[in-house]
């Protein structure tokens, strides 16, 4: 069985604008599959976590409607709407979509992304976490699809 990594970016936002969501959905089907690439976690403590907080969403009931239901991405977000506490007014979607745009990896992390896709540090790329975030799942993607 083929593994898949998550090509869904952090910046891409459902209907309803919450950024990374698609990710997350995306990550945890895979996993509950046996399909995700090894090395991503379904959901990590990173962005998966600051969103389930962000919209009050409680883990462990969030994962095991995915795993039991296998929602389209659309259900999902139909399900998050319907859940008792959903933060889902424009502030929390504002603030939890700035703080993804915001989030900075450290240095040691962004030099080793940089020299893994032959990107020399200080001459250009990104240092936000979600265009690093791209240049790895574009590199994994390339390595297990593409290179040959």
């Amino acid at each position: 069985m083929s593994k898949i990594v998550p090509t869904i970016s952090s910046s891409v936002a459902g209907p309803l604008g919450v950024k990374h969501l698609p990710r997350f959905w995306q990550k945890v089907s895979l996993e509950n599959a046996g399909k995700l690439a090894d090395g991503y976690p379904g959901c990590g403590a990173g962005y998966d976590q600051m969103v389930l907080d962000a919209l009050g969403l409680d883990k462990d009931t969030t994962l095991n409607f995915i795993k039991s239901e296998k929602p389209t991405y659309p259900q999902l977000e139909a399900w998050i709407k319907q859940q008792p506490g959903a933060k889902l007014d424009q502030g929390a979607i504002t603030a939890i979509n700035a703080a993804i745009d915001g989030y900075i990896h450290d240095d040691e992390t962004r030099k080793s992304i940089l020299s893994a896709n032959g990107i020399e540090e200080g001459c250009c790329g990104p240092y936000d976490a979600v265009n690093l975030n791209n240049l790895d799942d574009w590199l994994e993607f390339y390595n297990a699809e593409l290179k040959g």
